[in-house]
């Protein structure tokens, strides 16, 4: 058995999380391996919207086994409050004994998310765009060898290791910022949910994974963010702090690359991005503001209004090399309903060349998009449940996209609904 990978295409936000939901019936097993909270994977069935942070998209299927793998960082109070919400709305993780945690996974403290705030405001206007989770400062302690793990929660002397890094933040703090906002209330709430947190079954995942493969069990290995936000290989310095590629499964659960299987790339039939950095395509106008609207383009997690553009071929072809891509997902078709025309982004105007892939600067040098005019169509596509259904020209611009893009199509989304998922291929 192999690990299939589903991860965004884009800029995030392409609809993993619901795409994921609609697939776990058939895995035994939906690991996250990379990101923090700032991730908001939003599902909607049976009437019911929900959006996860941290846990995986596949806890509502009581077969499915959902792991926090040892990449993702993980702040404990915002976990609780997930886990509090699904058992408001009749979904008990404790009781069903379907949640593990890594136990190599990284913590989030409250005076990371200081740390993040402090920097982020002394950036000013050249500022990343961060959610100011915590999550750069806790993966900057995590390369800088001194973090602090889930592991360590079990130990006698775990207060101790907390204060000591609490310590060297606040140092910090003052060092560099010249003040420290008063953190006791969020430090107390902390500690509940590491008390919490202490319940779940902890486990050395890397090994639990393997051993999910030697049983011959399905794995589906669950991205966050998207392709064009990696650390290594995203719009740098505009990046999230985590491999959102393929790779990262590998060092986000602890398989080898020869276990990966199917890698499930998802992007919208348009395109978005969040906080700052380069966006080729961004409209600036009333389209843009349609796209929005329609869409309803808000941060899943922070509410934060999302830029809108046109669908961006060469980085998507960037995305889909990178990833190894082999099936894809469209969704949010059902928006361009209504769109007389839309347009697609198939070269960029670069230092005065016509260009048709992703250069190494984007963020300084303008990347000018070359449009390719095509038809849209005006049918509602919310109530379609058949492929036979689906009106000619968007049928057609999904042939078009399949030819320029070399990898089929298998899934499109018209909807938010676990139902509003149709199989092409």
């Amino acid at each position: 058995m192999a690990v299939d990978v589903l991860l965004g295409l884009q800029w995030g936000d392409e609809g993993k999380g619901k795409i994921v939901d609609v697939l776990s019936a058939g895995y035994d097993l939906i690991a996250r391996f990379q990101g923090g909270p700032n991730a908001g994977h939003t599902l909607e069935f049976d009437g019911k919207k929900f959006v996860l942070n941290t846990i995986p998209s596949g806890i509502f299927f009581d077969n499915t086994v959902n792991l926090i793998g040892n990449g993702v960082v993980i702040d404990p109070i915002t976990l609780k409050k997930e886990i509090d919400k699904l058992k408001d709305a009749g979904h008990d993780l404790l009781a069903k004994n379907n949640l593990l945690i890594a136990k190599k996974a990284h913590l989030i403290l409250p005076t990371h998310q200081l740390l993040d705030a402090a920097n982020e405001k002394k950036m000013g206007e050249g500022k990343i765009g961060s959610t100011l989770k915590g999550i750069g400062p806790t993966y900057m302690d995590k390369t800088g060898r001194n973090g602090l793990r889930v592991g360590d929660i079990t130990l006698p002397d775990f207060k101790d290791r907390y204060q000591k890094l609490v310590e060297k933040h606040v140092s910090m703090l003052k060092a560099l910022y010249g003040e420290v906002a008063d953190f006791s209330e969020r430090e107390a709430a902390f500690f509940e949910a590491i008390d919490l947190m202490s319940k779940f079954r902890l486990v050395d995942s890397e090994h639990f994974v393997n051993d999910y493969l030697r049983k011959g069990k399905k794995i589906l290995a669950e991205g966050a963010q998207g392709t064009m936000l990696d650390i290594d290989f995203g719009s740098y310095p505009f990046v999230t702090s985590s491999n959102t590629t393929t790779a990262g499964a590998c060092t986000g659960l602890g398989i080898a690359p020869s276990t990966i299987g199917d890698v499930i790339g998802i992007f919208k039939a348009y395109c978005t991005r969040v906080g700052g950095g380069p966006f080729p395509t961004e409209l600036n106008d009333a389209t843009g503001e349609e796209l929005r609207k329609v869409g309803h383009e808000f941060g899943a997690t922070t509410g934060r209004p999302r830029r809108t553009g046109w669908i961006d071929l060469p980085a998507l072809k960037y995305a889909i090399m990178l990833n190894g891509v082999t099936q894809m997902v469209m969704t949010k078709a059902d928006v361009l309903s209504g769109f007389d025309k839309i347009y697609a982004c198939t070269h960029y105007t670069y230092l005065g060349e016509k260009i048709d892939y992703m250069p190494y600067d984007i963020c300084s040098v303008d990347a000018v998009p070359v449009l390719k005019e095509i038809d849209g169509w005006n049918e509602d596509l919310t109530g379609i449940t058949e492929t036979s259904e689906i009106p000619a020209k968007l049928q057609s611009y999904i042939d078009y996209l399949e030819q320029e893009l070399g990898v089929p199509i298998k899934w499109l989304s018209v909807g938010p609904d676990r139902k509003q998922t149709l199989t092409l291929h």
